[in-house]
């Protein structure tokens, strides 16, 4: 399986000539739709985690979000199907099952929104949104949060090293600088080899 990453959160999965698109959001602009997508998973309604530009972009693709995502893209005029745990689909060759429940909490004060993370394949690739939800299987392939307003460097270090996947590669960056990426790869990638995984930018 080929993985492409594009900024912050959106990155799309390949094999046979089939493309998985998750998370294409506004802090993505270098993000173009690949030929022969056959589905587009979108974890939450965070608008870095969607944007209507790119969706309108992909028609008449299975597109798949929690519910309160899927109420906000009725307002464009974007049709989704609601997922919450537990759901598994087949779109064209992959297989998806869907993870977690809830955003990770950003303040006490701020409401949460649902989130769901999604395993590709039966653990080929596992990205858990904004969260840090089990994947409740042996993975291959981690996409990695590394900065976010809900979380702390540690928590993806301890995250990673529960995960134990054979490779990591970062996800949910934008919010850092370019110096800001290394500084966290270097504490992340001391967590990595720990338990044996390859971590790299792809």
């Amino acid at each position: 399986m080929e993985l492409i990453k594009f900024g912050h959160a959106c990155f799309v999965a390949t094999k046979n000539g089939q493309s998985i698109v998750v998370d294409p959001g506004e802090l993505s602009p270098d993000f173009t739709p690949p030929e022969n997508v056959v589905g587009i998973v979108v974890t939450h309604l965070h608008g870095d985690h969607w944007s209507v530009e790119h969706l309108t972009r992909m028609p008449g693709i299975p597109l798949f979000a929690p519910a309160d995502a899927v109420e906000a893209m009725r307002e464009f005029s974007l049709e989704a199907e609601a997922i919450k745990t537990g759901d598994t689909r087949t779109v064209g060759d992959f297989t998806l099952a869907f993870t977690g429940g809830d955003h990770a909490l950003i303040h006490p004060d701020t409401p949460t929104c649902q989130n769901i993370g999604v395993l590709i394949d039966n653990g080929e690739v596992y990205y858990p949104g904004d969260s840090f939800v089990e994947p409740g299987m042996p993975i291959k392939t981690l996409a990695l949060p590394i900065a976010a307003p809900w979380m702390k460097t540690s928590e993806g270090m301890d995250f990673l090293t529960y995960v134990k996947p054979e490779r990591a590669f970062p996800t949910h960056d934008a919010i850092l600088t370019e110096a800001g990426k290394g500084f966290v790869d270097t504490w992340i990638r001391t967590a990595a080899e720990k338990v044996g995984a390859k971590y790299e930018r792809i």
